[in-house]
């Protein structure tokens, strides 16, 4: 993903514009753990609930995080295995282009029902124009800053067809319109990296 780092300083920014020192935040899709140990490193008094269907992804999200161990909690399963809340803000990055709409609908559900009024929801993950012949240049594009070089020719082919098959891509106005439909507010695109879009919207 184009500029993860700096991503995450974005993200730490939005969220403090709102969120008190003591915050509560729900990660979504927290497997791996990048997001957690960024967010935690630059804010010591907040607490984590990452949320993840993987326990092997859980697995390296607990060793990413370790040196902050003792502000997150961890649950297997999709947004019914986390807490009530209510949270003070939530993240979830590189998931939803991983979901179909009836699963997404699910997660914005969730999500929007553990939040605090006025507590923002960031999320960020391929999107791009579907109609053709933008979407065939979009898919080339994104396979071209994602491959290494001398690629083997049948890895970057079966990349492109998981991106026209398997993976559920918007057009960015559609994220719009899904997070209306869920009561968020005040959306607001705040990056975009080549394939990949962020937003931040508010309970």
């Amino acid at each position: 993903m184009p500029g993860l780092e700096s991503l995450h300083r974005m993200i730490s920014l939005l969220l403090n514009e709102t969120v008190p020192e003591n915050g509560r935040i729900l990660v979504v899709g927290a497997g791996g753990g990048l997001e957690l140990s960024a967010l935690a490193q630059a804010n010591k008094g907040w607490t984590f609930d990452g949320v993840d269907p993987s326990p092997g992804m859980l697995a390296l999200a607990r060793q990413t995080a370790i040196e902050h161990a003792d502000r997150i909690q961890f649950h297997e399963g999709d947004i019914s295995s986390a807490p009530n809340g209510p949270f003070d803000a939530a993240i979830c990055l590189l998931v939803f282009h991983h979901l179909s709409l009836d699963d997404r609908s699910a997660t914005l559900k969730g999500v929007r029902l553990r939040l605090r009024p006025g507590a923002p929801f960031v999320l960020a993950h391929v999107c791009f124009p579907q109609g053709e012949p933008d979407r065939s240049i979009w898919i080339d594009r994104h396979l071209a800053f994602g491959a290494l070089e001398g690629a083997d020719c049948t890895k970057l082919e079966a990349g492109r067809t998981a991106l026209r098959e398997r993976l559920t891509i918007l057009e960015p106005e559609q994220e719009e319109v899904l997070l209306r439909e869920f009561d968020f507010h005040s959306i607001a695109n705040f990056y975009t990296a080549l394939s990949f879009r962020g937003w931040v919207a508010y309970a």
